[in-house]
Parts: structure tokens; C-alpha cells; sequence
């Protein structure tokens, strides 16, 4: 049995071995999910996406195969996260709890078919989505009824950095060396912050929150994406749009319409009151980085945010 799968940036994924197997999983796992869609199982259809994971579409079902350095315990503790306690009133839930292995020895998760929120949406979400960070924010951060107790791992935003400047440093750009300089920075910012004290009493984090991690459901709007879900600073979450709001790239009124949501369901990751900037300060300059990178590294036909805006923010920090 042969598959070719169309990816989101125009190549072309073979999976051979896989691609059998996911027919049979999805057969197994879509019951009433895989007919809503009117497509019979071994109609597979599979998006590479940015971050080196891989989506497999079959009717209803959702197959997603992780990166291959995923850390099967840790995506473990995040599901058991995800539908323990608050979870199921915050997050898409998977039709399955614990990973698989795929026969490449890949982890997967099985979730299933839901509509999105898009960018080009003729109304954005935003007081609901600020609405839904400042509930995650405010979740217990144990892992569900996990055997051993184990807390989640640290949310993923450092490690967007770090794998940002892996990317820059291969860029063949004229901003390469500036991106590449201001990345070790930011490193070395966010290492210093972490060893203060003081420094924010960790919470519940998506990791790598922005509008195309949400989801339309009958039951509201719930997160998706579980890769970066950890503890840690709740700021990084609304570092996705303040950073673009600092870089002009998002409106006023929508940043006001997120931050006085958030503020007004109790979201800890900026004061209630007053200038929230000395919080959102480096969580926002880490985002506009790694997007700048991605803009021109991974997605540039693609990219949400045009790359001269944030390379022009990035210059400036």
C-alpha cells in the first residue's frame, strides 16, 4: 500500500508502512467522527506542519504524529492534563488518553475533527480567547490522576527560542547575524529572569498560544495543541499578541479587547490593574523573534505576519 500526502508548504510527505497503519487506526478509532466528514478511511490526507509534526486527516478523525524527539512521558502527563479536573472545559479532547508509538516509532495522539479559528474569521474571538487563557492560567498544574504524581514539564516557550536561533544561525539572509545576535540575548535574558526568586509563581501554560491554537465547538471554544503545554510563567501566553501589537501588526482595539478579558476573569499573568508591560516585556520580544524566523525560515509563503514588520521590531530591540 502506497501514500502520497500533499503538505501544507507543497511537498510531498511518502509514508509507506505508516500510511497503512493510519487507515486501520483511524478505522478503529472514527466510528460516528469518521463519517462526518463523508470520507472513507483510506481517503488519507496528510499536512506537514511547521514545527516538523505531522496531521493526518481521515473523515472526523485527526491523527497527529509528534516530532520525532517528542518525549512520550511528557506528552503522557500533558493529556492526562487535558482531561482531568478543568480540562475538558478548556481543551479539544483526544479520543484517546495515552500516545501510540506509529511503526516509525513516532508518538501519536488521535483527536477529533474540529473547526478552527482562522486569521481571515470576520469575527476573532478575542475577549473569549482572553476569557479562556485567564481560566487555563488559573488551572491546577498536577497532572491529572497521573500513577506517579509527576508534574507537567516546563512550558515550551524557551525552547521555540532555542530552536528560533538553531534556524537563524542557518538562514542565508541579510538579518541572519542580527537575528542570530539578538537570539542569544533573548537566551540570556530569559535564563536571568528564571533564577530570580521572585519571579512569577508558575501556572498552567499553553506554551505556544496564539489564535490558530483555538477551536469551535458546540460546547464553546476550547484550546488545541498540547506539544508545548507546561508550567511556568503565564505571561508567555499573551506574548503572541502583544508582541505583535507592539510591532504594529495587530489593532488597539483587539490587544484591549484580549488584555481587559483576560484582566476581568482574574488571569495572573499580568497585574489587574496598570501597565502590564514590565510582565509582557520579554515573553513579547521572545514572540515577535520567533516569528520573525519562522517568516522567513520555515513558512515564508505562509506566513500570518508579514516578515519586513517584524524584522523592523526585531531591529529595534
Amino acid at each position: 500500500m502506497h501514500h502520497s500526502y500533499p503538505s501544507g508548504d507543497n511537498q510531498v510527505v511518502t509514508l509507506d508502512t505508516t500510511a497503512a497503519w493510519l487507515d486501520r487506526l483511524a478505522a478503529d478509532l472514527a466510528g460516528g467522527h469518521g463519517r462526518d466528514h463523508g470520507n472513507s478511511v483510506d481517503q488519507v490526507v496528510c499536512r506537514l506542519l511547521p514545527s516538523g509534526a505531522e496531521l493526518a486527516f481521515v473523515g472526523g478523525v485527526v491523527v497527529k504524529l509528534h516530532h520525532p524527539r517528542t518525549d512520550a512521558a511528557a506528552l503522557g502527563r500533558r493529556l492526562r492534563q487535558v482531561t482531568s479536573g478543568a480540562g475538558p472545559s478548556l481543551w479539544v479532547q483526544p479520543l484517546q488518553v495515552l500516545p501510540r508509538r506509529a511503526p516509525d516509532g513516532r508518538c501519536v495522539t488521535v483527536w477529533p475533527r474540529v473547526e478552527v479559528v482562522a486569521p481571515e474569521d470576520a469575527a476573532l474571538p478575542w475577549a473569549d480567547s482572553g476569557r479562556l487563557l485567564a481560566r487555563l492560567h488559573l488551572a491546577s498544574g498536577e497532572a491529572g490522576d497521573a500513577p506517579d504524581r509527576r508534574p507537567l514539564p516546563r512550558h515550551g516557550g524557551p525552547a521555540r527560542v532555542s530552536r528560533a536561533l538553531r534556524r537563524a544561525g542557518r538562514l542565508d539572509r541579510p538579518a541572519a547575524p542580527m537575528l542570530t545576535e539578538l537570539g542569544r540575548r533573548l537566551l540570556k535574558e530569559i535564563e536571568e529572569i528564571e533564577e530570580i526568586p521572585t519571579s512569577p509563581a508558575p501556572a498552567v501554560v499553553h506554551g505556544d498560544w496564539h489564535l490558530g491554537q483555538l477551536a469551535r465547538t458546540p460546547a464553546g471554544l476550547r484550546l488545541l495543541d498540547v506539544d508545548d503545554l507546561g508550567t511556568g510563567d503565564p505571561a508567555w501566553d499573551l506574548a503572541r499578541p502583544a508582541g505583535l501589537w507592539a510591532a504594529g501588526a495587530l489593532e488597539d482595539a483587539d490587544w484591549r479587547t484580549f488584555l481587559t478579558a483576560y484582566r476581568t476573569e482574574g488571569g495572573p499573568g499580568v497585574p489587574a490593574y496598570g501597565d502590564p508591560w514590565p510582565r509582557l516585556d520579554l515573553a513579547a520580544r521572545c514572540a515577535v523573534y520567533v516569528a520573525a524566523v519562522r517568516a522567513l525560515a520555515v513558512q515564508p509563503a505562509h506566513s500570518a505576519n508579514p516578515a519586513e514588520a517584524l524584522l523592523e521590531a526585531c531591529a529595534r530591540m
